[in-house]
């Protein structure tokens, strides 16, 4: 295991999601499976435990804790692409497999994780300050999925 490692608190099905990313997302891959040795709350011995797994090259582990605690925006994973159809390769599979958007290239999982898909225009244009900040700022302001086009249309004035 990693010295550092992120740990995402799931109801029941860590495994399953982790499946999810590791065919999704690049540099991902799940790892091991650690079943329960005895009951605990929330399972039963013999129930996945803890799944490790990897996101774009950042160490996981999905943590079967039982219905206590739920993910919250406060905590995302952010996604550079290259171009709209990255955009849209990630954007998809995350709404299409029971996702739901939110606004400003945020979307959330079925399993109630979020995600910024986020186009590198953008953020070299609000790296670059100013005028074309502000600009690239207003248009992602108005959309949920980011439409490249439409950023670099405000980068240009």
């Amino acid at each position: 295991m990693n010295k550092n490692t992120i740990c995402l608190w799931f109801d029941h099905d860590a495994e399953e999601a982790a499946n999810f990313y590791a065919q999704v997302f690049p540099d991902s891959v799940l790892g091991a499976t650690h079943r329960a040795p005895s009951d605990f709350p929330g399972g039963k011995a013999g129930d996945v435990l803890v799944v490790e797994f990897t996101v774009c090259g950042i160490a996981c582990i999905g943590l079967n804790g039982g219905p206590a605690f739920k993910h919250s925006e406060a905590f995302s994973f952010q996604i550079a692409t290259e171009d709209q159809a990255e955009t849209d390769k990630y954007w998809n599979a995350i709404i299409d497999n029971g996702g739901s958007e939110s606004a400003c290239g945020w979307c959330k999982d079925k399993w109630g994780l979020s995600w910024q898909i986020t186009p590198r225009v953008l953020t070299q244009a609000m790296a670059q300050g100013g005028d074309v900040a502000k600009r690239a700022f207003e248009a992602v302001m108005t959309m949920k999925k980011i439409d490249v086009a439409i950023i670099e249309a405000a980068i240009q004035g």
